[in-house]
């Protein structure tokens, strides 16, 4: 497994203080650096120390209230660091959803992966069979969802040598016009009988993706939901699942994973033991837009309430007019695919203290530039750090290779290393 405490410090990690190179991300790390005074460049993102962990708890016990099990989505991430704690707060593994991802997973000792798509990459299977037949104790489940689907993956296996079935669910997909999986019961059933023809393939359940129901709301998702509960209850009867010792049911983002609780807390008895599998990932960092409009907390307020993580620092570089200012972060370090950034704070260039940015507004994103727009009487000058929200988080990790962790008082504490 990687050492990253031992990496060094050098110029392939925007925004890190030009005197820290050479240094190993550990050395770095323990000089506890002020991300303000510290010799840190504009622009940086911080990733909040407290609301990182106050997230990862929260979610370690929602999901033993609801009686799940918890294998968060990698992709929001690709962090091993963040993966080592979601593990450390009870989760079961990780979901993936290419193989790249899930060669990263294994490079830093992830032991279960759940890879939420349909593998018919030669290359990639071949991979994937060295790497269980080398590790017993590693557990794989991926998904299939089309009988050619299921025929490639047999054919790339046995070609492979394969000693070990690998596990699959089948992915029922979440209605007409939505994304991957199979669309009706009947199709569901054609592949798992394409699975049950092989030795190289082993049935171990259903799942699939709530947040692709077509115009997405409570009763849409629970009724998705609950022809997913209904197929596994009806599959077990038919003895369909008679090769394994745990049936897996799974679903769940991080927009309706209420819904995924309330409906899979439904599920009655079966066979044999239930893997009931959330597989949410954005609650990490959360974010000051897409998901905190969306996240089930807001319906259901009494289960706690996830807090955005990320702040966007970036300095004015220009204020052309009264109405106008330029900042030096743009497309290139700000997740920009759902919303802009959100302004909320103005770190004084002059004398370091910290105000909200009252009358200030980012209203767009060129490469490497910020527009803003401000009213009149808005504080803002050349010089001053603005410290923006970011909506979306799953494109917030990949734009950073090092992200400083920081404490409230600016201390940096950690980096988190992310793999793209």
């Amino acid at each position: 497994m990687p050492d990253l405490a031992n990496e060094r410090v050098d110029h392939r990690f925007k925004a890190l203080p030009p005197d820290a190179e050479g240094l190993t991300v550990g050395e770095l790390a323990a000089q506890r650096r002020n991300l303000f005074t510290g010799g840190f460049t504009t622009p940086v993102l911080a990733l909040s120390a407290e609301s990182v962990e106050h997230n990862l708890r929260l979610l370690e016990t929602y999901a033993e209230r609801h009686g799940l099990a918890f294998a968060p989505h990698g992709k929001t991430s690709m962090a091993p660091q963040l993966f080592d704690r979601q593990l450390a707060h009870g989760a079961w593994g990780i979901t993936a959803a290419v193989p790249h991802q899930a060669r990263v997973y294994r490079a830093h000792g992830i032991a279960r992966i759940f890879l939420a798509n349909e593998l018919v990459d030669t290359a990639a299977l071949r991979w994937l069979a060295a790497e269980l037949d080398a590790d017993p104790g590693f557990r794989f489940v991926c998904y299939v969802d089309s009988v050619r689907g299921v025929e490639l993956m047999d054919e790339a296996l046995r070609a492979a040598g394969a000693a070990r079935a690998v596990d699959v669910v089948v992915e029922l997909g979440a209605g007409e016009g939505a994304r991957t999986g199979v669309r009706t019961e009947d199709g569901c059933a054609a592949v798992a009988d394409a699975v049950a023809a092989t030795t190289t393939l082993r049935l171990v359940g259903v799942a699939g993706y709530e947040g692709e129901v077509p115009g997405a709301d409570s009763e849409r998702v629970r009724a998705w939901l609950r022809r997913l509960t209904g197929l596994a209850a009806e599959w077990d009867k038919a003895s369909r699942f008679a090769e394994t010792d745990e049936i897996v049911v799974s679903a769940g983002g991080s927009a309706w994973f209420d819904t995924v609780a309330e409906v899979f807390a439904e599920l009655p008895a079966l066979s044999r033991p239930v893997l009931k599998l959330l597989r949410s990932g954005a609650y990490v960092s959360h974010d000051d837009g897409h998901y905190r409009k969306l996240t089930p907390f807001n319906r259901v307020p009494e289960e706690g309430a996830l807090e955005p993580a990320f702040r966007l620092w970036s300095q004015v570089v220009s204020r052309p007019t009264p109405e106008q200012a330029f900042t030096n972060a743009g497309k290139r370090d700000a997740a920009y695919d759902l919303h802009l950034p959100e302004a909320q704070v103005v770190r004084d260039g002059r004398t370091g203290e910290i105000r909200p940015a009252e009358g200030i507004t980012v209203t767009g994103l060129s490469d490497q530039h910020a527009w803003v727009r401000t009213e009149a009487g808005a504080d803002l000058e050349v010089g001053d750090w603005l410290g923006t929200g970011l909506s979306h988080p799953c494109t917030s990790f990949d734009k950073w290779q090092l992200i400083p962790l920081v404490e409230a008082d600016g201390t940096v504490v950690d980096y988190i290393r992310t793999f793209f």
